[in-house]
């Protein structure tokens, strides 16, 4: 038994002081003690831990790589069907030993910010031209080695992406990697099944139909009749152009065709639904489903805003993924959540429905919208849930003056990762005084992976 002494602790009814946290071998929260008098000089604030929602971890070597406007390129050119465009160019460089080497770095960078866990929404399943490998879930298999080496908690999602594009386009270029019809992604989904048998027992394998663009109606119909019980992600309305290519194929925009056609509920993950009207909003809110957002890649990408006001109003659950990991942050991925609401409508505090903290109220909806996304019993310090757990530093200075109503809003809006001084992913100990114990030599084999990526 480990028992963990917090000076401050944010527990399901509320902050706590002196409090002691015992973890039992299988990796969850045995029991949960308060008042404990030799915690009080623990220099840490124990929070439960987010789960990273979405993750594209190979598009972390991307970084820095695609923010220059090409030569000659006039003002609004460049958008995210252009980033896509050199993503694809990109990938279709990756080996397998590149793809785990990006992976595992990502991961370290996620344990580092303070995530404990990660739905990683692997798409990249072929060679380069699209021949399948000899063990068809090799890239998955990459993916889990990163996981299992990094000791993050894991939620692998296969991606069925069978169509270059709405109205069942042919696959083009760097797409030859991802595609797949039904019954290949089954079998990548046994295969990845399989896999995860050399994972620690939290993992869990969903599935992930990558778009409407990427398939049709009758495999979305499949998907949800045949994974019914397990997670399943998909992006939806991410941009304008997304929408109009719904609209005119479906005859319906994407969320409301999909909260229309398919058994959409708690499950389920929307990824983005940046462009949605009010009533999809409701809708989706009203679908139990967890709107994923990823406000640090959109606007990067220039996706847009998240209807976030008339969702959260209407009891609508969600979670913050890190998706291109083009930056892996906790407190700036809840910032630019919160800063883009209030840059929209001209106002602060957007993001609360209720009087308090702004902070804590957006970090409580992201450990509960991020835990069901994942499948994952987290999200609470609580006895019996996983013991995905992060350590603050009580003693940084972000934090002197403040009460411990504002230390959400402290870590959110004031201070940054360097605040994280230690994280637990089912008890297993990743991140020891702000550096992951496995840093020094997963950075060396990103490294040797990048460079070989730039001289190919």
């Amino acid at each position: 038994m480990t028992t963990l002494l917090a000076r401050r602790a944010l527990l399901p009814e509320g902050w706590a002081r002196d409090v002691a946290v015992d973890l039992a071998p299988d990796g969850t929260i045995a029991a949960v003690r308060r008042d404990v008098a030799q915690a009080a000089g623990a220099a840490r604030i124990l929070l439960p831990a987010l789960s990273n929602l979405h993750s594209h971890s190979f598009q972390r070597a991307m970084a820095g790589m695609t923010e220059a406007r090409a030569e000659g390129g006039a003002a609004g050119r460049d958008s995210f069907w252009s980033w896509r465009a050199l993503m694809y160019r990109f990938l279709d460089r990756l080996t397998p030993d590149q793809i785990e080497a990006i992976a595992a770095f990502a991961f370290i960078e996620m344990l580092e910010a303070g995530y404990a866990a990660v739905a990683e929404f692997h798409y990249v399943h072929h060679q380069p031209g699209g021949a399948p490998y000899a063990d068809l879930a090799e890239t998955s298999a990459r993916v889990m080695a990163a996981a299992r080496e990094t000791g993050i908690g894991l939620t692998h999602l296969p991606v069925l992406y069978a169509f270059g594009g709405a109205g069942e386009q042919p696959l083009a270029g760097g797409q030859a990697r991802f595609g797949a019809d039904l019954e290949l992604f089954a079998r990548l989904v046994e295969a990845a099944r399989q896999a995860a048998r050399a994972l620690p027992a939290d993992t869990v394998v969903g599935v992930a139909p990558h778009s409407l663009r990427a398939t049709n109606p009758a495999q979305l119909a499949e998907i949800a009749r045949i994974y019914a019980g397990a997670p399943i992600h998909i992006h939806i309305a991410e941009q304008p152009a997304e929408v109009a290519q719904a609209q005119a194929w479906l005859g319906a925009r994407p969320v409301a065709w999909l909260l229309g056609a398919l058994p959409v509920g708690p499950r389920w993950c929307l990824i983005h639904a940046t462009h949605m009207t009010e009533a999809e909003t409701r809708a989706l809110a009203r679908s139990g489903a967890v709107a994923g957002l990823c406000p640090i890649t959109e606007a990067n990408l220039g996706d847009g805003a998240f209807n976030g006001p008339a969702y959260l109003a209407a009891g609508g659950a969600l979670g913050v993924g890190s998706d291109s990991n083009v930056r892996i942050s906790v407190s700036e991925e809840l910032r630019t959540l919160e800063y883009g609401q209030r840059l929209r409508d001209g106002a602060r505090n957007v993001l609360s429905v209720s009087e308090g903290s702004v902070g804590e109220g957006l970090y409580r909806r992201a450990l509960a919208g991020g835990a069901q996304a994942l499948g994952r019993d987290a999200g609470a310090i609580r006895a019996g849930a996983l013991a995905d757990l992060v350590a603050l530093d009580a003693d940084a200075p972000a934090f002197a003056a403040l009460s411990d109503a504002q230390l959400l809003d402290g870590w959110v809006f004031a201070a940054d990762d360097r605040v994280v001084r230690e994280v637990w992913s089912a008890g297993r100990a990743c991140v020891v005084e702000g550096r992951h114990v496995a840093r020094d030599a997963v950075a060396a084999r990103y490294r040797a992976a990048l460079r070989a990526l730039v001289d190919a």
